[in-house]
């Protein structure tokens, strides 16, 4: 499935699955920049990374949704290539994000904030997790 959005009041909303965590963190990183930009318009000129540590899958992700939001948010980059690799072990992940500084006139709708209201993520057969970004 990699993505879905849910139609959700006042709030973007997806469902994002992954076979491994690393695969759940790129595509969560996919729908993000789906939701408020439009990739086909973005460009691999500039090179993020990032790196964090957490205490389990759930933070993990939180901690990643909330890097991408302080990236767009407060530089308007957007990524257009994701390769993360993640320790499931340590919950650690290591990022490159190549993207562009993006016209502030493309940004479909901003967000505010990844919320905890029905945050949840899961391993199953693989990974999921269903998140809520505030707008």
């Amino acid at each position: 499935m990699g993505y879905r959005f849910i139609d959700h009041t006042a709030d973007i909303a997806f469902e994002v699955e992954g076979e491994t965590l690393a695969d759940l963190l790129k595509n969560s990183a996919d729908a993000f920049n789906k939701a408020f930009t439009y990739p086909e318009e973005l460009s691999k000129e500039r090179v993020e990374r990032i790196e964090m540590e957490s205490d389990g899958a759930d933070y993990l992700l939180l901690k990643w949704l909330n890097e991408l939001l302080f990236l767009f948010d407060t530089e308007f980059f957007a990524a257009k290539e994701i390769n993360v690799e993640v320790d499931e072990e340590k919950f650690s992940a290591k990022g490159i994000l190549k993207g562009s500084t993006i016209n502030p006139e493309l940004v479909k709708v901003e967000p505010k904030a990844i919320t905890l209201h029905d945050f949840k993520v899961e391993k199953r057969n693989g990974w999921y997790a269903f998140v809520v970004i505030d707008i």
